[in-house]
């Protein structure tokens, strides 16, 4: 264990280029993180194939004058098969002071790092379980934009304290701990030990197990059996106050509550209390609808960060200013919260299923909103995101991806996993029910139908299991709406002809695949509901008011949408 770094490990400040910050032990780190770093997900390298993270054993304390990051990691490592070469991802910046392989010392020269995928060559062929020791220290990536770009915020407070965030869902784990930088490389059991000056409050994942004072500094250790995201992760370090409650849930189980938030006065207090409130609505609307809240050994953890938030597992980043809309609620504060149950339970095999965690996780926000205020606020909240579509790449490409892939939206769909997503999962709720679709999100999120506190631990998932799920539940063949809408860019369209005496309608989709939604027409107030399993005309007069889809429930395209677009373009 390392103690708190300023007084205990000498740092020499070289003067030699006066733009730089002073370097640490005379060792230069790299300037910039590598293209392999700054990838997170997509195809995984051969080695870091089938090896799984059993428990992530992290050590960390800073020097915050030099912003420099200490730290020491203890990786259970486990594989069906004996490997030559160990890999881990570690970014550049660090230098590896020392690696051992079961508590035997690794040489140096059969340690490289050359692009951020850190090989570990043992002098004989190693068996698993294995622990991986690694003690490392440097400058981390500093987001220029958190949390949109990853890395380490070393930030003030109004008070000019120590202010320390990390976020790194873009960019990955690597930018701070030493870690299989895949979705599916989450550490299966997880402790933190996180050396702050005395003054401080360290803020991490799970629960709190234990504070060891030393004379300047405190040693903070959180603990969660728990598999834990890998870019959930996170470090937060302020001289914090709490907000902290017990929840009763519906199931009878009984856990924390805690906002760990900056008093700057009493302003501020006020408005921090009135955040901590709304937390147990929103804790018992995700109970209801979607089940078990997924980390109750740990809590319901919030806390306050210099970046807008994140959703960091039973930590979640918070920095909304404390913002309500017109539908009563804080809506970054639901969203993140949603990541609990979409992201932390359930995780996308692979980045290319991204939109399980956001889709469903935006589609929360307009759902709250009716649980809150009823319909009007629902469609109301559908319409605002309904805006947003884009429509330029397919949602699921069916390839594995690297974040940036999905993400980038001149890479692919962007923020259509966020919007575009959220419309699916309301047409997909009006066609088939809401105890057909909450069912086959619950079994999706949970692996099972019966969730239960103590009955399930967090799943891996991806997009066929959400289909098999909705399949399942509603005993039909649903493959042509989702190749429709996750699978093809373009929305279905649908055409319609008019006459004096009939009016007609036609699905059209780009790839001419079978789309077969039922369509609800209101003719002067009587809403009749078409198959539409083929083109279909009803007879009409001239003077009758016909109106399409009169509920909005279908995603499709409307060039009403695309000229409001175009006129705020210009």
């Amino acid at each position: 264990m390392q103690k708190f770094a300023i007084g205990l490990i000498p740092l020499l400040v070289l003067t030699a280029c006066a733009t730089r910050k002073p370097v640490v032990k005379g060792e230069p780190s790299r300037e910039l993180s590598t293209p392999y770093t700054l990838k997170s997900g997509g195809f995984i390298p051969p080695l870091q194939r089938g090896l799984r993270i059993q428990h992530a054993d992290l050590w960390f304390n800073f020097d915050f004058e030099r912003e420099v990051l200490y730290g020491t990691s203890i990786l259970t490592l486990d594989s069906k098969r004996k490997k030559r070469t160990l890999s881990v991802d570690l970014d550049t910046r660090f230098k590896i002071e020392q690696v051992w392989v079961n508590d035997k010392p690794v040489p140096a020269g059969n340690v490289k790092n050359p692009d951020g995928q850190v090989l570990i060559t043992p002098p004989a062929a190693v068996t698993f379980p294995l622990k991986l020791k690694m003690k490392y220290y440097g400058r981390p990536r500093t987001p220029v934009n958190a949390p949109w770009d990853g890395g380490v915020m070393w930030q003030k407070t109004a008070s000019g304290d120590e202010w320390l965030a990390t976020a790194v869902q873009g960019e990955g784990c690597d930018l701070f701990w030493p870690c299989i930088d895949q979705p599916t490389g989450e550490p299966q059991s997880l402790d933190m030990h996180i050396t702050v000056p005395k003054h401080l409050i360290a803020a991490s994942n799970g629960a709190l197990h234990k504070v060891t004072q030393q004379e300047t500094a405190h040693t903070f250790h959180w603990h969660s059996d728990y598999p834990t995201n890998t870019y959930g992760i996170a470090l937060n370090i302020a001289p914090y106050e709490t907000l902290s409650a017990g929840f009763t849930s519906q199931y009878g189980n009984r856990f924390p509550i805690t906002y760990y938030y900056l008093p700057t006065n009493d302003e501020e207090k006020t408005k921090a209390q009135v955040l901590f409130d709304e937390l147990p609505s929103m804790i018992a609307f995700f109970e209801k609808f979607i089940g078990p809240y997924p980390f109750a050994n740990d809590k319901v953890g919030v806390v306050q960060t210099p970046h807008k938030g994140m959703e960091h597992q039973s930590i979640n980043a918070y920095g909304n200013d404390y913002a309500k809309d017109e539908y009563g609620f804080d809506w970054l504060m639901q969203h993140e919260f949603a990541h609990e149950w979409f992201g932390n339970q359930l995780t996308n095999s692979n980045w290319d299923h991204m939109w399980l965690h956001e889709g469903l996780g935006t589609y929360m926000q307009p759902l709250y909103a009716q649980y809150l205020h009823g319909n009007l606020a629902y469609y109301a909240y559908l319409n605002k995101i309904r805006q947003q579509i884009t429509n330029r790449y397919p949602i699921v490409s069916g390839q594995p991806r690297a974040e940036e892939e999905v993400y980038d939206s001149d890479k692919g769909p962007g923020l259509d996993i966020y919007y575009k997503g959220a419309w699916i999962m309301h047409t997909l709720r009006y066609l088939i029910g809401d105890e057909a679709f909450f069912n086959a999100v619950t079994r999706t999120v949970y692996g099972r139908n019966d969730p239960q506190p103590g009955n399930f631990s967090p799943v891996y998932a991806a997009t066929k299991d959400f289909i098999n799920n909705v399949n399942q539940q509603t005993g039909q063949n649903m493959n042509w709406f989702f190749d429709t809408y996750l699978y093809q860019a373009s929305l279905p369209r649908l055409d319609v002809t008019r006459d004096k005496t009939s009016i007609s309608f036609r699905w059209q989709t780009a790839a001419s695949s079978p789309f077969t939604m039922p369509l609800e027409v209101s003719i002067n107030g009587k809403i009749t509901t078409l198959s539409m399993a083929q083109p279909t005309a009803i007879k009409l007069k001239p003077e009758d008011i016909v109106i399409i889809d009169p509920a909005s429930k279908i995603l499709r395209f409307e060039a009403r949408y695309e000229e409001a677009k175009a006129q705020d373009a210009s």
